[in-house]
């Protein structure tokens, strides 16, 4: 069987096992996010922490919930990593420096899990677990519940109301994230992932000396990383260690877990709106990027450039033999055109276009299927946009679901994609302009700038993968894409709430024979459209810099 062929088998093995669990994972959480009933376990959280589940919030308040809990996150993170080398279970390493350990606060709490060290040879299981492990689930959860009250927003009128923090905060995490890690941590063992707290031990001998390895919770750490489309991982290979990522089965299981709750949120929203159709337009769009960007991936990876390409069936470097160039492939869009950042290959030793692909996944705004929540809401962000852009062609007021984007919520979509491409673009510009942070490039020239851009473009959209190649564990770097990936989590968030808030104090407008029926296959396209356009012209001249230039020179 060719190697092309098993990629494609892959991919449609993959969308009917989404297909598969689209409907009934979008309305358990459908029913997880509308229900007035707590659990019990939920009411003693609630009472720890001097919560009342009932209280309606307004935007700000909701906001402020957000910030306190990641503020408190990221402080307690950064002390436990400040304070790992007086700690049990440290594995005799050494307290984090001062600005590694702002970097690593600030990505897991941002949902970003970018890693500036190596895990397995920095990181004790008491800061893996307690630590990490804890902000890949609630940080999943914050995004989630952004997104809920964005959608809250459309489905609710005349109250400013957008729901409760604490309760989304509690619901997303206990009933949705808890329960589908557990399950995927069961398959990954029974697959051969480790599952331990082992110390280190040396194995084998190698070259005259020996190889040393830790263990760790692995599996359960694996599995919330991916279905929280997190990607941290405990070793620094990430999903390419066979510790994490044993098998081609495992690996095509963890790009399901990347992308199962993402696309079932668009069940969710269908449901919570009232038209289960405007669910499916947005799933569609979703889809439409996500395969299309595979197959142009797929192409430029299969591509035989030479008599090494024709041998090992397509770049095969920086690949693992096991998975090959089609799952690395899929796997590669899948986690940049969600939040996750996992890697099960080098996305530096891809081809030139291969490499720009995945940047352009990270610079979409990650919302085909994008992240936990943050995929939801930005791709909602676009629908207004797109409506807007329809209401200017035919000299009418747009509306959306009901709702008329007037002046204020049109300023507040455009704030919303302009903040994550100003950062990425000014400290790029930044990193290349001064002499000590170019020290860090391990290549000069298109590939070189490609290695800071990618760097950028992974801290700001909240994504964590690397391009490799860069030497990122600087005060330079681990400060600026600390303060990255910090403002490109928290600054959208305050334009998403505004404009829930926003249109949750609209009456309701009826549809009329004008109305633009955002359901329909025309709308998809004028989305889909739309996404592209607006980020072509935002990052092309960036990317024919780095890729693109690199691409037309192989």
């Amino acid at each position: 069987m060719s190697p092309v062929l098993v990629g494609v088998l892959q991919l449609l093995a993959l969308m009917g096992a989404l297909a598969l669990v689209h409907r009934p994972l979008g309305d358990y959480m459908a029913k997880v996010y509308s229900t007035d009933k707590h659990l019990r376990v939920e009411k003693w959280i609630y009472k720890g922490i001097g919560a009342d589940p009932n209280t309606e919030m307004r935007w700000p308040a909701y906001l402020r919930g957000i910030l306190a809990f990641s503020a408190v996150s990221v402080l307690f993170l950064y002390l436990l990593q400040r304070l790992q080398g007086s700690l049990p279970g440290s594995l005799g390493f050494a307290s984090i420096d001062p600005d590694q350990a702002f970097n690593t606060a600030a990505s897991f709490v941002t949902n970003t899990n970018w890693q500036s060290y190596y895990g397995e040879q920095a990181m004790g299981h008491v800061v893996q677990t307690a630590g990490l492990a804890v902000q890949n689930f609630v940080s999943a959860a914050v995004g989630m519940a952004v997104a809920v009250a964005l959608v809250r927003g459309f489905a609710r009128s005349r109250t400013g109301e957008l729901g409760n923090f604490w309760t989304d905060l509690v619901r997303g995490t206990i009933r949705i994230l808890v329960p589908v890690a557990a399950i995927a941590a069961v398959v990954l063992v029974s697959c051969g992932a480790i599952q331990n707290f082992s110390g280190i031990h040396e194995v084998g001998q190698f070259m005259g000396g020996s190889q040393a390895w830790n263990g760790g919770a692995v599996a359960s750490t694996e599995a919330i990383k991916e279905v929280g489309t997190n990607g941290g991982g405990i070793f620094n290979a990430n999903s390419a260690h066979p510790f994490e990522n044993p098998t081609p089965f495992t690996n095509l299981f963890e790009i399901f877990l990347i992308l199962v709750i993402p696309f079932s949120l668009t069940r969710t929203f269908g449901l919570m709106v009232g038209s289960v159709k405007q669910g499916y337009a947005i799933l569609a769009t979703m889809a439409t990027i996500w395969v299309g960007f595979v197959a142009l991936m797929m192409w430029t990876e299969f591509s035989h450039r030479g008599p090494a390409l024709e041998l090992a069936g397509g770049a095969m470097e920086g690949k693992e033999v096991r998975f090959g160039v089609g799952a690395s492939s899929i796997f590669a869009v899948s986690t940049t055109l969600t939040s996750t950042g996992a890697v099960d290959s080098f996305h530096s030793s891809f081809t030139g276009l291969g490499g720009g692909i995945t940047m352009l996944g990270m610079q979409l705004g990650e919302i085909a299927p994008g992240g936990v929540g943050s995929g939801l809401y930005g791709m909602l962000i676009m629908a207004i946009i797109a409506v807007f852009i329809a209401g200017l062609m035919v000299g009418r007021t747009p509306e959306y679901l009901g709702k008329k984007i007037g002046t204020r919520e049109i300023k507040l979509a455009a704030c919303y994609i302009l903040i994550t491409p100003a950062l990425v673009l000014i400290f790029t510009a930044a990193a290349m302009a001064l002499p000590t942070p170019q020290n860090s490039m391990t290549n000069s020239g298109a590939h070189g700038f490609s290695e800071i851009l990618y760097a950028y473009t992974s801290g700001a959209n909240n994504n964590g993968s690397a391009f490799a190649g860069l030497n990122a564990d600087t005060q330079w770097f681990n400060t600026t894409i600390g303060i990255a990936m910090l403002l490109g989590r928290f600054v959208p968030m305050v334009f998403v709430l505004a404009l829930a808030g926003s249109l949750a104090e609209q009456k309701p407008v009826p549809a009329t024979a004008g109305t633009l029926r955002t359901e329909k296959p025309l709308f998809t396209g004028l989305l889909a459209g739309a996404i592209l356009i607006i980020t072509g012209l935002t990052y092309f001249p960036a990317l024919a810099l780095g890729p693109l230039a690199e691409g037309m020179a192989a």
